[in-house]
């Protein structure tokens, strides 16, 4: 039997080491990988690699248990976001214990799930598994969930094929089973650099950008006023924003280029490309508009990341067996970030949402996690060990 208390003083002395890795999504993750292969060898564990293409990051892969089809998958991924311009009241990447609360780029999201299911490893190893428990560890889930589908890939490919997929996202330790899809794209609009009283010479990437900006504005607009009253989800229906825009030289100069980038989420039976066709369209109008005017000038729409959504499955195993763990007898739960539990959904498996911390911390200067989600989280994964003996 494991000891939920024992499990979660391991998982404090772990999530300290995760803290201090600066795995923001920009960096390599791989120190982190290594120490998870340190910590999973010494329970005899099954592992693999799947690299990015240049070898900076890797996703990781391991067994513990009978190498057979039916265990269940943990999964998590191992980037966190910048903390550049953000107020710390303490240093980011130190585990800071105050008031009852861990405090840490990632504590939240989503470095305290790693934890617990690195911790709770030996007690699945020593334990007499009838079905394997499986680690999935990512990278770059915060720049569009792009380590994944590679991670995904491998798994069916390789196996052994799990029956229940749980993506440890802070949900307090409740059971979710749906989320939005998430879709993300780079517009650039290209002019011609001129003085800015001679208007006729040159044309200002700014001002056609913002064109296509506002027609944007009035997509998302009718997307909130079009969104199913009935739907669960907060927004309830799909939203879309503008989150970076760059462009010019000088107040005095046409600009030569704007770059803005905007994402669309959108619940489950949204189509994403119904839903933008109006912004294809006018780029490439706009863009022939452009050329005509100067040959150098256009508009280029790149998509830079598309992330299913995770669609609710009431009756499926993977949310019966959470509930179960979670001991949560409450309602069914959506949310209206994206994940990789969508990518699991979307090739097949059994997949819900379930990890210790608040998604309002996520992404916060002064990110915590509340000591009692640590413990609630071990007492799930001591739950899971004795599921997997019987």
């Amino acid at each position: 039997m494991t000891d939920p208390a024992s499990l979660t003083q391991s998982a404090a002395e772990t999530l300290e080491r995760l803290i201090a890795f600066d795995t923001t999504s920009r960096r390599t993750n791989l120190e982190l990988i290594e120490f998870a292969e340190q910590r999973l060898t010494a329970c005899g564990a099954k592992m693999r690699r799947v690299g990015n293409a240049d070898g900076s990051k890797a996703n990781l892969i391991a067994s513990i248990g009978p190498e057979i089809d039916g265990g269940i998958l943990l999964s998590g991924h191992t980037d966190v976001v910048p903390v550049d311009g953000q107020a710390w009241s303490s240093d980011p990447f130190a585990l800071t214990l105050r008031d009852g609360r861990y405090y840490g780029r990632g504590t939240a999201d989503m470095k305290a799930f790693l934890a617990l299911a690195l911790a709770a490893a030996p007690d699945f190893a020593a334990g007499d598994l009838k079905r394997p428990v499986q680690l999935a560890f990512s990278y770059d889930e915060e720049i569009g969930c792009l380590g994944a589908p590679s991670l995904i890939r491998d798994l069916v490919r390789s196996g052994p094929r799990p029956s229940v997929v749980i993506v440890g996202e802070p949900t307090s330790m409740e059971t979710v089973s749906g989320h939005k899809g998430i879709a993300t794209f780079k517009v650039t609009v290209t002019g011609k650099e001129a003085h800015s009283s001679l208007t006729h010479l040159g044309v200002s990437a700014i001002m056609e950008a913002a064109k296509l900006i506002a027609l944007l504005s009035q997509i998302a607009r009718e997307l909130e006023r079009g969104a199913d009253p009935a739907s669960p989800f907060i927004p309830k229906g799909a939203s879309l924003t503008i989150g970076q825009i760059k462009g010019g030289t000088a107040v005095n100069i046409l600009a030569r280029e704007c770059v803005f980038a905007f994402d669309l989420r959108a619940p489950p039976g949204v189509d994403v490309r119904k839903v933008l066709q109006p912004l294809f369209d006018r780029a490439e109008q706009l863009d022939a508009e452009l050329k005509a005017r100067a040959p150098e000038a256009g508009v280029r729409v790149e998509t830079r990341s598309g992330t299913p959504p995770l669609r609710p499955d009431p009756e499926g195993e993977a949310e019966a067996l959470a509930r179960r763990l979670a001991g949560d007898n409450g309602p069914a739960r959506v949310v209206s970030y994206a994940a990789e539990a969508g990518q699991f959904q979307e090739a097949g498996y059994s997949t819900v949402i379930c990890g210790p911390g608040s998604i309002e911390q996520a992404h916060q200067p002064d990110e915590y996690l509340e000591v009692s989600q640590l413990e609630r989280g071990a007492a799930f994964m001591a739950r899971l060990a004795d599921h997997l003996a019987q």
